[in-house]
C-alpha cells in the first residue's frame, strides 16, 4: 500500500511541475493575438512558402518548437532527459529524477471540430511493449520501469480563411501571410485519464482518447474511475476481430467497457 501511495504522489507531483512551465509554451508558439507564429518555410533566395493545414506536418513543427522549452523544464527541475530514439518509439520524452523515477511524456496535438469537440489523438500502442512490460522493442526503457505516462497535449484552431499552399510570399509580405492555425491551448494528463475504450480511428493498435475537450483538459475518460490497473488489463488483453482470428476466436471476448465488465464480472 506504502508504494502504491508512494507512487501517486510521484505522479502528482511531476504532473503539478509541468503544469506549471506549461504556462510559458504559449510564448513560446503564438503571437500576442493568438496565432501561430510560424508563417511558412523559407529557402536560400528567401522565398516564403505556407505550411500545410496537415497534421503531421502541424504536430511535428510543434514539436521542434516546443523543445526548448521542454529542456528548460527538465533543467529547472533537476531531472535527467532522455528523447526517443526514433520516430515510433514510446515515448517521445523521458524524464528521469534524482531517485532514478521515470515519466513517460508523449507530445500529442489536435484541432478543433468545434467549440466543444477536437478530432482526437492516439495514446500509444496496447500491443508489443504495452503487454510485454519487460520488452525493450520500440520504447525507450521497458514500461514497468516507468512511475507515470503523461499526455503533454496541445488544442488548436485551424484558420478559417483559404489558403493557396502555391502562392509564394517575400520577406516583406510576412506580416501578410495568415497562420494556418491559431488559439492554442495545453494540457498535462494521465494517459489512462483520457484513454478510450476503443482504439483509434482506422484499423490502427493504438489507444484512442476522449474528444470532448472539457474532458481532455480535467482528465474525465471513461477509465479515469476505475483506475490504471483495470486500464491496463483491458487493454492489455483487447483483441481486434483480426488478432482474435489469429488465436482460433470467433470474435473478441469484449470491445467496450460494459462487456468488458460483464466479461470479467465485475459491478
Amino acid at each position: 500500500m506504502a508504494n502504491i501511495q508512494g507512487k501517486q504522489e510521484q505522479k502528482q507531483a511531476f504532473k503539478k511541475r509541468l503544469l506549471v512551465h506549461v504556462d510559458l509554451f504559449n510564448d513560446a508558439i503564438s503571437t500576442q493575438n493568438g496565432d501561430w507564429v510560424v508563417k511558412g518555410f523559407i529557402d536560400v533566395a528567401k522565398n516564403i512558402y505556407t505550411i500545410s493545414v496537415d497534421t503531421k506536418v502541424v504536430s511535428k513543427i510543434m514539436e521542434l518548437l516546443l523543445f526548448p522549452k521542454i529542456c528548460q523544464f527538465a533543467e529547472q527541475n533537476n531531472y535527467k532527459m532522455v528523447l526517443c530514439k526514433e520516430q515510433n518509439f514510446y515515448p517521445d520524452v523521458t524524464f528521469i529524477d534524482k531517485n532514478n523515477n521515470k515519466f513517460a511524456v508523449d507530445l500529442k496535438s489536435t484541432y478543433r471540430k468545434n467549440t466543444t469537440d477536437v478530432n482526437g489523438m492516439t495514446l500509444g500502442a496496447f500491443t508489443g511493449y504495452f503487454r510485454d512490460r519487460n520488452s525493450k522493442k520500440n520504447i525507450t526503457f521497458p514500461y514497468k520501469e516507468y512511475a507515470g505516462h503523461f499526455v503533454l497535449g496541445v488544442i488548436y484552431s485551424r484558420t478559417d480563411a483559404s489558403l493557396d499552399e502555391r502562392k509564394i510570399y517575400s520577406i516583406q509580405d510576412l506580416q501578410n501571410i495568415t497562420s494556418v492555425v491559431r488559439n492554442f491551448s495545453f494540457f498535462v494528463e494521465e494517459k489512462y485519464r483520457i484513454a478510450l475504450d476503443r482504439p483509434g480511428s482506422g484499423n490502427t493498435k493504438n489507444i484512442g482518447s476522449v474528444t470532448k475537450i472539457d474532458d481532455l483538459i480535467h482528465g474525465r475518460g471513461p477509465f479515469t474511475e476505475l483506475g490504471e490497473d483495470t486500464f491496463d488489463d483491458y487493454w492489455m488483453y483487447y483483441l481486434t476481430k483480426d488478432m482474435a482470428k489469429v488465436v482460433d476466436l470467433k470474435c473478441a471476448p469484449y470491445k467496450n467497457l460494459r462487456e468488458y465488465k460483464e466479461y470479467k464480472r465485475l459491478k
